[in-house]
């Protein structure tokens, strides 16, 4: 029985843009280059292949500079998909542009029509459970609307609250396997991950943990080795991928790409 919170056999990408040196950020740490973006892109897609998964790799959207992070725009279940409403106005307008892919690829999609926001990036699937963080970017009435949604397909969702600070839930965690979540410790200790086993991310070493469990592999950020060798005695097989521009617009291993 394959487990649908971490093996796919498609991905859904989209080439950044030139635009993305205009992309969002919460803290200025620089612009972003185009040409480690696109690198680091190529080889992010490169790992997803690896699998033996079909990438659809989407063209750039100039107009939308964050339209790389796809994940925002979209939830995707093994019964249909849920277009997400964006908390960032300038985000609104990426999720038409996503869903006629989405329609080409599954039967049931469905949509948050508000008033309520809600992104993907703060929502974590485990093997028994549709988890999702409040966040600046996702608030009560999007959760509530996708609880409705996501109930009618069979799946429970629970509420829990992103950090102070965090822009995403997923900025501070993963899921490594249907029971294991990396996280950092702000984030587990919280109590929001209880039942599950946790492996904290090392100290000063918070961004590691957005990673992506994808089949076989765990795409991680590059730069952080103390984490990836833990990962690695846990017997995880780990691609470490340079995030050094993506990281300048808020961005990680999870927000690159749809998988299902």
């Amino acid at each position: 029985m394959t487990n649908p919170s971490f093996e796919f056999s498609r991905a859904i990408t989209r080439r950044p843009a030139a635009s993305i040196v205009d992309g969002l950020r919460a803290t200025e740490m620089g612009t972003p280059s185009l040409t480690g973006m696109l690198a680091a892109h190529t080889q992010y897609v490169a790992a997803l292949k690896s699998t033996g998964a079909e990438v659809i790799e989407l063209e750039p959207l100039e107009a939308f500079p964050d339209a790389v992070f796809v994940e925002d725009t979209a939830l995707c279940l093994p019964q249909g998909a849920v277009l997400m409403r964006p908390g960032a106005p300038s985000r609104m307008g990426e999720v038409a542009e996503m869903a006629p892919t989405l329609r080409d690829c599954y039967a049931d999609v469905r949509e948050i029509s508000g008033p309520g926001h809600i992104e993907g990036g703060d929502i974590l699937v485990t093997g028994r459970e549709v988890l999702v963080g409040r966040s600046d970017r996702t608030d009560a009435a999007g959760v509530a609307e996708l609880a409705e949604i996501v109930a009618d397909w069979g799946h429970s969702l629970r509420e829990v609250f992103t950090p102070p600070g965090v822009l995403h839930f997923k900025t501070d965690c993963s899921l490594m396997d249907g029971e294991t979540i990396l996280a950092t410790k702000r984030l587990s200790a919280s109590g929001c991950f209880e039942g599950y086993r946790i492996l904290d991310v090392a100290d000063g070493e918070e961004a590691a943990a957005n990673a992506i469990r994808f089949n076989n592999l765990v795409l991680c950020p590059a730069g952080f080795p103390r984490t990836a060798e833990m990962l690695d005695k846990a017997g995880f097989e780990v691609v470490q991928i340079d995030n050094s521009d993506c990281a300048k617009l808020d961005g990680g291993m999870s927000c690159l790409s749809l998988r299902f």
